[in-house]
């Protein structure tokens, strides 16, 4: 499909003003581990009394690795394999992802690959089939699966990034019992745990994993949590005991370290980019608020919301570009169906793969949006810029926001730069946000 400037669209936005912006920065509550510090606190975690026992020498462990952006994600993955191999058994990597990649076994090796995560970097094989074993029933009537050669080991370590989910609320969101039965399910697994909808998931999702610590050789989880400032903020190793006792409390820990934009409301938002690494849809809706489901709210409020860019290692799939109201023909080029696809007919929420409006450049994106406002004073437009969602320290306001933020009315709000011009270039795109910061 062509899309061009200077057709009637173009003509039709050619007159809509955009305000200008000044950089602002959002500070937040900042606990975190140093990367370099990483190493020594999965291994202090996996050492614990009660852990350290479980992995005996020559069993063959398996260590999941998944689908999402995780800080410091090849790091903490190598301390596992490197303990394991510590206590004489031995390690290889599964790629825990449901139907992402694809839902070929090739493509989620490329996803890890992206992430550093190869037999190379981490020192030990990385077995990446779609194969499943059938573990039963949930007591709702799911079929339970499990990754072949992950139910085939000696013993499994869960590890993963405990977070708020994108699309429901529970007492298990993102996390290890999501890991196990969506992550290691793979698509059969990921498609049950969904069949009902995202109004069941929230129960589903222990239900599920109750039947695979039952039946399957889970040994261990080792979750990880971020900051505000998509940092590795804590490294928990949990016995599969307490996995289900567990993980409500350090979801609630997880929440209260979520970032947020701190205006909490607007007329237009700006994401420079979207992608697999930065949430599951493309941005994290509980920064946005451009949930795909009725299940979970939250974010900032806005009447309209454009997407600029895809990641290049999103290798395109591009699910979430239906929660924008406009994208650029930029992120339409690098759409790739097949990656998209697979991923929400599992999940069965459409939403996020359809198709919205389409402009040619940033500006005529952006400029799409404000024709579009209803009942809103277009000459003092509030409109927020982020270069994406898991990055939002630095992010960019209109100038209608300018003496509020000034004046200190908004806590943890500061302003960064003067009243300047977006900065279009002569093509109409705008240069990544973060390349001014």
């Amino acid at each position: 499909m062509e899309i061009k400037r200077e057709g009637i669209v173009s003509q039709l936005l050619a007159q809509v003003p955009i305000p200008k912006m000044f950089r602002a920065k959002q500070s937040f509550p900042r606990p975190v581990i140093q990367t370099k510090d990483i190493p020594r606190i999965v291994f202090e975690e996996l050492s614990k009394e009660g852990i350290a026992e479980l992995i005996k020498p020559d069993m063959r462990i398996a260590v999941t690795a998944g689908s999402r952006g995780i800080a410091n994600v090849d790091s903490i993955t190598k301390a596992i394999v490197d303990f394991i191999k510590r206590k004489q058994a031995i390690p290889f990597i599964i790629p825990a992802m449901g139907s992402h990649g694809g839902a070929t076994a090739e493509g989620q090796l490329e996803i890890l690959a992206s992430y550093n995560i190869t037999e190379a970097t981490m020192g030990c094989p990385i077995c990446s089939c779609m194969d499943t074993v059938f573990l039963g029933y949930s007591k709702y009537g799911k079929p339970v699966y499990m990754d072949k050669l992950a139910f085939e080991a000696d013993g499994v370590i869960v590890s993963c990034r405990l977070k708020m989910h994108n699309a429901f609320r529970g007492s298990y969101e993102s996390g290890p019992c999501k890991m196990m039965v969506v992550g290691l399910g793979k698509q059969k697994g990921a498609e049950s745990v969904h069949s009902d909808g995202m109004g069941k998931i929230a129960d589903n999702i222990p239900a599920n994993a109750e039947v695979i610590l039952k039946n399957a050789p889970i040994l261990l989880a080792i979750p990880c949590i971020e900051n505000a400032y998509d940092e590795t903020c804590k490294i928990e190793a949990i016995h599969r005991d307490k996995i289900l006792e567990r993980e409500p409390e350090l979801l609630k820990y997880a929440a209260s370290n979520m970032p947020k934009i701190i205006v909490e409301k607007g007329d237009v938002l700006i994401v420079d980019k979207i992608g697999k690494n930065y949430s599951g849809t493309g941005v994290d809706p509980n920064i946005t608020g451009t949930f795909s489901t009725e299940y979970a709210t939250g974010g900032v409020k806005v009447q309209r919301t454009c997407f600029l860019d895809l990641t290049d290692s999103s290798h395109g799939n591009a699910l979430g570009v239906g929660l924008a109201s406009v994208i650029t023909k930029r992120i339409f080029d690098k759409m790739d169906i097949q990656k998209m696809y697979p991923n929400c007919m599992t999940s069965t929420v459409l939403k996020s793969a359809t198709i919205p409006l389409i402009m040619a450049t940033d500006k005529e994106a952006v400029q799409a949006c404000i024709r579009t406002l209803n009942e809103v004073n277009k000459e003092h437009l509030h409109i927020i810029r982020i270069p994406n969602s898991l990055h939002i320290e630095h992010i960019m306001l209109s100038e209608a926001y300018y003496e509020d933020v000034k004046n200190g009315m908004y806590d943890g709000l500061t302003v960064e730069g003067e009243i300047e011009d977006m900065g279009f270039d002569i093509n109409g795109n705008l240069p990544p946000l973060l390349e001014h910061c």
